[in-house]
């Protein structure tokens, strides 16, 4: 975390027309436990009556013309939802209202902050804000500091919901527990607001609410998307997290049946999540079930209508609206799951229950929760100074852990400069967002024993000057091993996604860990490094490496511009003239960790931008998927456009097709994308012209197979196969343009993807090896079954050529080594060696088996589940 965090302050802004002064309150139906908590003011008066309210406080019913809950016949729409926050925020005094952030389409996502008048004035809620954010660094909070503020400030409590545009209701019931807390008089309201500071973010994803769509307008499940913060509308929410730090943070989704879940978690739990929040979220789940109603709890007779818990719902990915608050902020993170099948009114009904019974005891043990907070970031502080790792457990009563943590000593992390520097500053930056405390090492210094990532040791390391060092021993200690370990360390093998996301590896960066105590002369990092270094000659050039993503994204912007480039393809090294460097692209370099270096007359192969078509033909999905991801990353990131171009654009010839440069097929359930006989030899006959195809794995791969443009098969997987979202060991071929900038050895994210065989008449880009050097992250079963296969191929026909990615470099748009490769095949220089080989194979049979599923959503149909050895769950 930053030295201080008291500078770091936005408030909302405040529109209140004048409110009616609280003298009375208190009630709905409180179902809490514990001890009452202490304010530090006087508690509000309340009324013994829980239906007392007041009457200046518009009422959802007043405002929609229709009530939230029992009764309700229809959701909310956006429109709705923004004007019942902004009739509240005008009426009450115990209301504010701001905007986190806009959406893709430039949809507001508005927020409320409420509790008390005496707590909502921009003063105190500023002093209620830096107090609980001082909880979380003990370096400058004494225990009796943090005592005081455990006594006399309310912790915060989040409700938020509709992260998957079309699970509605619990936002609507958002609403609901809005109009409660800032109109009701009874004593439960005055005991939540007196002891809480409650964010209210009715919907995180307008877009797909009004599509009602899961994603958000670019595909992507916002809900995969918290570490990463690629899309905004994730970005922006995380900055207000920073912001109002939770203590409790409940995500309100729908699944589903007719059935309600709440923790207690399924297992597994991520080692790192603090046992302080395990236990606030299991005793919430109590007061969940104590304020639950209708059924009560499912079993073999209650079926509907019912709750469930330990089930289903795992706490592992760091990318979840649970996880994420819990670990990265020491939150009791909160998945709240409603079945899809009930009518409007009961599914809107048990969110509110669950929501007004979770603020309940959030409010009534706000004491004990502040003083555990504490807790958890005193002992975060002395595990990293230790370099301890936190255990492996299992909260569900009839499972064991199978995989321990191993006996390991973390102390310092360091990413080395040598390469792909930009996306290193990349990671820099992100850490840095979550308050990580970087440093950069100013003068080398010696590691005695170090671990390698990809499995490997060694002694004596020297890390030079220009790295990047991340001490464990600071309070974000379980953050960054979360997401910066080579290995979750999944302590029992149930996988709801993906089961690696190692941001070193995902970034395929130069990184060592140590247990070693080390102490380098190194600067804390405050603004990211890039741009240029010194001047060059007006008739010179300025130089940078591509081999990162972000380097990508810069190349691009300037071909954007109309910026000359050329590119050496021996180094890799793209070169700027001297003339062409304004301050607006000085700027965009310093922004990306691109640094430029002054140089001599440039020399190299012209860059071109290229002319995309994105097939959105048979089996392709245009809301999900890499259709989504090829739009984010090349679309908005890269700033390309983009043709659609159909099936009957290939089959037909028309100019859609045969007007682009390179046609990229997306992956899809489709073995040949309705291609005739004539598609398919239009397509052979576009790329010998010179063009660029390139593929993503099932269906990218099978297209291409199906039109003769490649000579690898797909291997039928064994039938006990696993590789459930991991990262593997690659041998890079670096004669090819396609691998330019990337190391000899990288990594990349395998998530059950299509095996390949190496082809026999192009270049196998990137191969899993045979030997010895082969290794695997996150869980796999049979992973051997990979040695020795090709996940990246470079096929010549006539002209141009077909890059095929056995896997999909798009993933979530977080998988940057593999972008960078996406990048390299769309900047593919003309009449380059590139494949070797003769001419492309003749058509061949595309396989007839089906593609496989890719991972599940969260709150989807299905699970990954690996059945244990021990009684089933």
């Amino acid at each position: 975390m930053a030295p201080s965090s008291r500078s770091f302050w936005t408030v909302p802004p405040k529109r209140l027309a004048g409110a009616a002064t609280v003298a009375l309150l208190l009630g709905l139906t409180p179902l809490l436990s514990g001890t009452s908590a202490a304010s530090a003011a006087r508690p509000t008066p309340c009324s013994s009556d829980p239906t007392a309210r007041l009457s200046s406080v518009p009422s959802p019913e007043t405002v929609l013309g229709f009530p939230l809950g029992a009764g309700q016949e229809r959701v909310v729409t956006n429109d709705e939802v923004r004007t019942y926050l902004g009739a509240v925020d005008s009426a009450s005094n115990r209301v504010v209202t701001g905007v986190m952030t806009t959406s893709v389409l430039g949809q507001p996502l508005p927020y409320a902050v409420v509790s008390n008048e005496r707590h909502v004035r921009p003063a105190a809620l500023r002093e209620i804000a830096d107090d609980v954010r001082d909880l979380r660094d003990p370096r400058r909070t004494s225990a009796r500091t943090a005592a005081r503020t455990a006594k006399d400030s309310p912790a915060i409590v989040w409700v938020t919901a509709n992260v998957h545009g079309g699970e509605k209701s619990g936002a609507d019931a958002a609403l609901k527990t809005l109009y409660e807390l800032a109109a009701g008089l009874s004593c439960a309201v005055a005991q939540r607001n007196d002891n809480l500071v409650t964010i209210i973010v009715p919907t995180q994803n307008p877009d797909g609410r009004d599509a009602t769509r899961r994603q958000n307008e670019f595909g992507f499940d916002l809900n995969r998307d918290w570490f990463a913060r690629t899309q905004q509308e994730t970005d922006g929410k995380l900055e207000l997290l920073r912001r109002y730090p939770p203590q409790v943070f409940i995500d309100a989704h729908e699944m589903g049946g007719r059935q309600y879940f709440f923790p207690p978690n399924a297992d597994p739990i991520h080692h790192e999540i603090a046992g302080e929040a395990v236990d606030w979220i299991n005793r919430i789940g109590e007061a969940n079930k104590a304020g639950f109603g209708f059924n009560g709890a499912c079993d073999e007779t209650v079926t509907t209508e019912c709750y469930f818990n330990y089930d289903t719902y795992d706490m592992f990915f760091m990318g979840y609206g649970d996880t994420v608050p819990t670990t990265g902020f020491g939150a009791a993170g909160m998945t709240y799951e409603k079945g899809s099948a009930s009518a409007v009114s009961d599914r809107v009904q048990q969110q509110f229950h669950t929501q007004w019974s979770t603020l309940g005891w959030a409010a009534a043990n706000k004491r004990e929760v502040l003083d555990g907070y504490f807790d958890i970031w005193t002992d975060a502080l002395a595990q990293g100074r230790a370099g301890t790792l936190e255990p492996n457990e299992v909260v569900q009563p009839t499972n064991e852990v199978q995989f321990p943590v191993p006996d390991l000593t973390i102390r310092s992390y360091f990413l080395l400069p040598d390469r792909q520097l930009a996306d290193v500053r990349q990671l820099v930056e992100r850490l840095r967002r979550m308050d990580v405390e970087v440093y950069e090492v100013q003068k080398a210094t010696r590691v005695p024993t170090a671990r390698v990532f990809g499995g490997r040791s060694a002694t004596n390391v020297t890390v030079p000057k220009g790295a990047y060092w991340i001490p464990m021993d600071q309070p974000q200690k379980h953050w960054i091993q979360a997401v910066m370990g080579e290995d979750p360390y999944v302590p029992f093998p149930y996988f709801y996604d993906v089961s690696s996301w190692s941001n070193p590896l995902l970034m395929g960066i130069n990184t060592i860990y140590t247990g070693d105590t080390v102490r380098p002369r190194a600067e804390l990092v405050r603004k990211v490094s890039g741009g240029r270094t010194g001047l060059a000659w007006p008739w010179g050039s300025y130089t940078y490496p591509l081999d990162s993503a972000a380097a990508a994204q810069f190349t691009f912007d300037l071909l954007g511009r109309g910026v000359p480039l050329v590119r050496d393809l021996t180094t890799s090294t793209v070169a700027i003239p001297a003339a062409k460097l304004s301050r607006t692209v000085d700027k965009l370099a310093e922004s990306l960790g691109v640094t430029l270096t002054p140089g001599g007359r440039p020399s190299g192969t012209r860059l071109d931008l290229p002319d995309v078509g994105l097939f959105q033909g048979t089996g392709i999905s245009t809301t999900s998927g890499s259709h989504g991801e090829a739009r984010y990353v090349l679309g908005k990131r890269w700033g390309l456009d983009l043709t659609p171009v159909t099936t009957a654009d290939i089959n037909d010839n028309t100019e859609a097709f045969t007007g682009r440069t390179v046609l990229l097929v997306p992956d899809g359930s489709s073995a040949t994308g309705g291609l005739t006989a004539a598609g398919q030899a239009n397509l052979r006959d576009w790329i010998g012209q010179g063009h660029t195809y390139l593929g993503l794995r099932n269906e990218g791969t099978r297209v291409a197979r199906a039109a003769g443009l490649t000579s690898t098969t797909e291997k039928t997987k064994p039938a006990d196969y696993l590789v459930i979202g991991s990262h593997l060991r690659v041998d890079v071929d670096q004669d090819s343009p396609v691998a330019l900038g990337r190391p000899a050895e990288d990594f990349e994210f395998n998530n059950s993807d299509p095996i390949l065989t190496p082809s026999t008449t192009g270049t196998n880009v990137l191969t899993y090896p045979t030997g010895d050097t082969f290794w695997a992250n996150g869980y796999t079963v049979g992973a051997d079954t990979l040695k020795g296969t090709a996940a990246v191929v470079d096929e010549s026909t006539g002209a141009g050529r077909a890059v095929l990615f056995a896997f999909n470099p798009l993933f979530r748009a977080y998988n940057e080594n593999g972008l960078h490769l996406v990048a390299n095949a769309l900047l593919y220089p003309t009449n380059a060696p590139g494949a070797r080989g003769g001419p492309g194979p003749g058509p061949a049979r595309a396989p007839a088996a089906p593609p496989p599923g890719g991972p599940p959503g969260r709150g989807g149909p299905s699970v990954v589940t690996v059945p244990p050895p021990g009684p089933p769950i």
